[in-house]
């Protein structure tokens, strides 16, 4: 291809990632400018950015002009920059990552998390509605001892309610950030096998998951069980899905490394991963406080328990959907 049909061709594009590293550029110098119209949304920007490190392997790659490759090259450093760089989240403020780069990264990263919802959330809806009607199926997934100590933890006759391994509620919060620790790094660390690990402890856990809620919901056990498990499972489930997703973005970038070599693809996928495990390990503890320290409460009802785990759901979705969009326009 001829180097003027070549820049005719993503012109725009490059215009449009300039004028984006433009304005971030005098946010972070305190100057606040609307975006214009035609301006790049933010689910867009990690995607152009590697399209246009694909470009500039391909202009060095066909020797063309000093001056286009020395642009490309200042776009793709400027842009590395202010994604990954110094000034990046891994030496932002805590806070800063917290309200609002977590949320925009999650955005960005919306179809690996759409994939991994579906993974996740498909065996747990399905055989939640399957199981109260065939409730023998739950022996094709929990071990009858296990199903044993399950319906002790949520039989209506136990004044201690879920997993009491321990009378002290610490020792109890300890345990949950263990097995919930457990759970995201075995699903986030093994996507470096092709993404196969994670598909598979995505659904594993969402079968586990679904398949013990709905023999609960139709044992005659479902107000202990659904008051339990109602308060912290925003951020536990939430959590799964989001490791999950940063595990298929390793295997992605093996399976799919485009002009980059696997090594590059999966050290430059590594940094927006291991940034949603950061997010994703924060929303495990909260839950293994909850889990250690509210759900076991028998003190309040059924219907505040509910009523928590409602507005706990309706937080986590509205922090996903709008946190950090006023900053990144």
């Amino acid at each position: 291809m001829k180097q003027i049909v070549f820049e005719q061709r993503h012109k725009s594009e490059w215009q449009r990632f300039e004028q984006w590293l433009d304005r971030s550029g005098k946010q972070r110098g305190g100057k606040q400018n609307s975006a214009p119209a035609d301006s790049l949304p933010d689910q867009e920007i990690p995607r152009t950015y590697r399209h246009i490190c694909q470009l500039l392997a391909l202009a060095r790659e066909r020797q063309y002009s000093p001056d286009l490759i020395d642009r490309l090259n200042r776009i793709a450093l400027r842009g590395h920059h202010l994604l990954y760089g110094a000034r990046g989240a891994r030496s932002a403020p805590p806070l800063n990552f917290l309200a609002a780069g977590f949320p925009r990264l999650v955005r960005a990263e919306w179809r690996l998390v759409a994939a991994a919802a579906a993974l996740f959330a498909g065996p747990l809806l399905v055989l939640l509605l399957v199981l109260p009607t065939f409730p023998d199926f739950i022996h094709y997934f929990v071990e009858p001892a296990g199903l044993a100590r399950f319906q002790e933890m949520y039989d209506p006759a136990n004044p201690r309610l879920g997993m009491r391994q321990s009378d002290d509620n610490l020792m109890m919060f300890a345990y949950y950030i263990w097995n919930n620790v457990k759970i995201g790094f075995q699903t986030f660390a093994t996507g470096v096998l092709l993404g196969i690990g994670s598909v598979y402890y995505l659904l594993y856990n969402g079968a586990q998951i679904g398949a013990i809620a709905g023999h609960f919901s139709g044992a005659g056990f479902s107000e202990p069980f659904w008051s339990f498990v109602s308060g912290h499972s925003a951020m536990e489930l939430t959590a799964i899905m989001l490791s999950g997703a940063a595990g298929l973005k390793l295997g992605v970038s093996i399976i799919a490394p485009g002009a980059r070599s696997r090594q590059a693809a999966l050290m430059e996928s590594a940094k927006p991963a291991v940034r949603l495990m950061y997010g994703a390990a924060l929303m495990f503890v909260i839950a293994a406080f909850i889990e250690g320290f509210w759900s076991p409460l028998a003190t309040f009802p059924a219907s505040t328990k509910y009523a928590v785990g409602a507005v706990m759901w309706a937080f986590v979705i509205a922090y996903f959907l709008f946190a950090g969009r006023r900053s990144a326009a």
